[in-house]
């Protein structure tokens, strides 16, 4: 069986430690093992699509785009600014010296994402410029980083000018990395979506479906635990409907009738 936990591996450490207080509450409610470790995928489409994932956690726009036949578990609320129980956002990072312009003095400037199939760092950011574009376009560039961190370092080194940020991954680098700050400023913010789903394989069975949703559920909610959970910012563990992920297609879909199909 597969398990990740790879969208905010800010310390992994701390990772992998609530992987093994969640494995703890697996094999005390169930009487079966786990596997020790955390596996951590290049390929994130890729590994999401197996059929022997029984934990991992994507993102909102991957859900909703390529991972139809994968079922929901859950999502965890976070305390961060620009969260709202299992609701996010995303912040709109530029060079201090942009701190007092707004999105719409970067008509023309260049862009940073991490990738084209996310929803804090694309998808939502595109929903923001499209009113403001002109057939079809707003950035002079939009640069592909890989990664949230990359972007952000785009943006420092002169590459890029801004990216949209997923607001929990700015507040674990305040928190752990501020280094990776200095020099940074927030002009704005995306509308909010759902956060990012813990999802299994569609081969997993019911009794399983409902045994991960307990223990995430306990491991949360366990004194023992708020330490760790503190450190990793996650608040509640909460089911959401698979419908509410649809305000993240309904944003591309707006995008695209206003004429923007991209960055």
């Amino acid at each position: 069986m597969l398990i990740s936990l790879p969208m905010y591996g800010v310390v992994t450490e701390d990772v992998e430690a609530f992987w093994q207080a969640l494995r703890r509450q697996l094999i005390q409610l169930s009487g079966s093992d786990f596997p020790a470790t955390l596996q951590w995928p290049e390929d994130l489409l890729s590994h999401w699509q197996q059929p022997d994932l029984l934990l991992s956690q994507t993102c909102g726009f991957p859900l909703v785009a390529f991972l139809p036949q994968v079922q929901l578990v859950g999502t965890f609320s976070y305390d961060a600014p620009g969260c709202h129980g299992p609701y996010y956002r995303s912040f709109l990072v530029v060079r201090d010296e942009d701190r007092h312009a707004s999105l719409n003095d970067f008509r023309g400037r260049r862009v940073a994402f991490n990738s084209a199939d996310s929803q804090s760092g694309y998808n939502a950011l595109r929903a923001q410029i499209a009113p403001l574009a002109e057939s079809g376009q707003f950035f002079s560039l939009a640069l592909e980083s890989g990664g949230h961190r990359r972007s952000l370092e785009f943006i420092r080194q002169g590459l890029a000018d801004i990216a949209a940020i997923d607001c929990v991954t700015m507040a674990l680098l305040r928190r752990y990395q501020a280094h990776e700050l200095t020099g940074l400023s927030i002009i704005g913010e995306t509308a909010a979506a759902p956060g990012l789903p813990l999802i299994t394989s569609a081969a997993t069975p019911p009794e399983t479906h409902n045994l991960l949703r307990l223990a995430l559920l306990e491991t949360v909610a366990s004194p023992q635990n708020v330490a760790l959970c503190e450190r990793l910012l996650i608040r509640h563990f909460s089911v959401l409907p698979r419908e509410e992920y649809q305000v993240i297609e309904q944003m591309k879909e707006q995008a695209r009738q206003q004429g923007v199909t991209g960055l």
